[in-house]
């Protein structure tokens, strides 16, 4: 049982993830703006964050590189999304600090073998 935020500015996908996450005994929260994602994680310390590349306000690219520029925040565990998935978007994510990389629409069973593989 995990504490995930979830940063997805898309209601669709964000009710969806809330529901699998439920359901698997985790506890999500969310924020659907990436104005503030960085003192919303200093302030609750999430176990996992699900990060969404293309967001209002700030992207999750900016929130990626604000989180491993911070000493104390370098350690969260993200697993970084994006509608389009290409190589070009998953290297700079990578190259930026996520810890993984997820394309939606994503598969449940890579979705969950990613979680699994961060919270370990």
């Amino acid at each position: 049982m995990a504490d995930i935020l979830v940063i997805e500015d898309e209601d669709n996908i964000a009710v969806a993830l809330d529901f699998l996450l439920t359901r698997d005994g985790h506890r999500p929260a969310r924020i659907a703006t990436g104005r503030g994602a960085v003192e919303r994680i200093r302030r609750t310390r999430p176990d996992l964050v699900l990060l969404d590349v293309m967001l209002p306000e700030v992207s999750g690219y900016q929130i990626m590189e604000d989180l491993r520029a911070d000493p104390d925040l370098a350690h969260v565990r993200v697993l970084m999304m994006t509608a389009r998935g290409s190589v070009l978007e998953r290297r700079k994510g990578l190259a930026l600090g996520a810890d993984g990389f997820v394309a939606k629409p994503f598969e449940l069973a890579e979705l969950r073998a990613e979680m699994a593989r961060l919270l370990a």
